[in-house]
């Protein structure tokens, strides 16, 4: 068993495609980001972690992080394989793990072990995965795409939407939103004015992902955010997605609500973790 860093993300991407799409649902989330290293490297700031273990030439685990933000652990083959990436990672300043929830919890363990940090859990997270769109009663409004005159709304919602879930804002934030608006991803739902804004990305051709979806206290219950998620997941299917995945917070249950009214299904846990050096 050993583990190998790249440099090149197509060489990782050529190498890892295989074995992450055996269980798309799951390794989603690192799909996605080695979509944007591929076709929108720009929108992450730092060198990537890319790296994967393997033995015989059969893959184990990848990981995958793009600093400042946390490792994101693949699905794993072997569970002795998480602590090659601990150890290979230990001189790093690691602000924590994420992943599926048996992968996380035992690298966060592991991570304690070697560098004597502390970890805890500070996110439960389900992925759900959408085949079709079911008719729901929605609001009225229509799907916008937003547009450079809508970036300071953005930046103030997305702000908000990072601190309602106990996320900091990271100073790239705006940078975040010049990207979102340059890749014409992020939409509003308007109903006279901007009530809900949500994102999508297509991964790969038969692949689609909610990532972002957020409705203004003063918006909600009045079906916002079911129509613009609706519209959205709808939109996907309609470019070709065969598949269409979204991360949701447990500890709200009216989005976990809205997504299955719309159709996503639950397919399996996503934990995230944070390390400290005091409990």
């Amino acid at each position: 068993m050993q583990l190998n860093r790249f440099d090149n993300v197509q060489e990782f991407w050529d190498c890892t495609q295989a074995y992450l799409l055996q269980h798309q649902g799951e390794n989603n989330v690192l799909l996605s980001i080695l979509h944007t290293l591929l076709h929108n490297p720009e929108r992450y700031l730092g060198k990537p972690y890319l790296a994967i273990v393997q033995t015989s030439g059969e893959i184990l685990a990848v990981a995958i992080r793009t600093p400042p933000q946390k490792l994101i652990l693949s699905k794993a083959q072997n569970i002795d394989a998480l602590r090659l990436i601990a150890e290979d990672l230990r001189q790093e300043q690691l602000p924590g793990s994420m992943g599926l929830a048996k992968e996380v919890e035992i690298f966060s363990q592991t991570w304690r072990s070697l560098t004597g940090q502390f970890y805890q859990r500070s996110m439960v997270m389900k992925i759900y995965q959408l085949t079709a769109v079911q008719t729901v009663s929605t609001s009225r409004g229509y799907l916008r795409l937003a547009t450079e005159s809508d970036r300071s709304l953005l930046i103030e919602w997305l702000s908000a939407f990072l601190s309602e879930i106990n996320q900091a804002v990271s100073e790239d934030i705006e940078h975040q939103i010049d990207n979102r608006l340059k890749q014409q991803n992020i939409y509003f739902w308007v109903d006279g004015t901007p009530v809900s804004v949500a994102s999508s990305k297509q991964v790969l051709p038969t692949i689609g992902r909610i990532n972002l979806a957020y409705t203004p206290p003063e918006y909600r219950r009045q079906g916002y955010a079911t129509a613009s998620v609706a519209a959205l997941s709808q939109k996907l299917l309609d470019q070709g997605c065969r598949h269409c995945f979204l991360l949701a917070d447990l500890a709200n249950p009216t989005a976990n609500h809205i997504y299955q009214a719309i159709g996503y299904r639950p397919i399996c846990d996503w934990h995230e973790y944070s390390f400290t050096s005091k409990e």
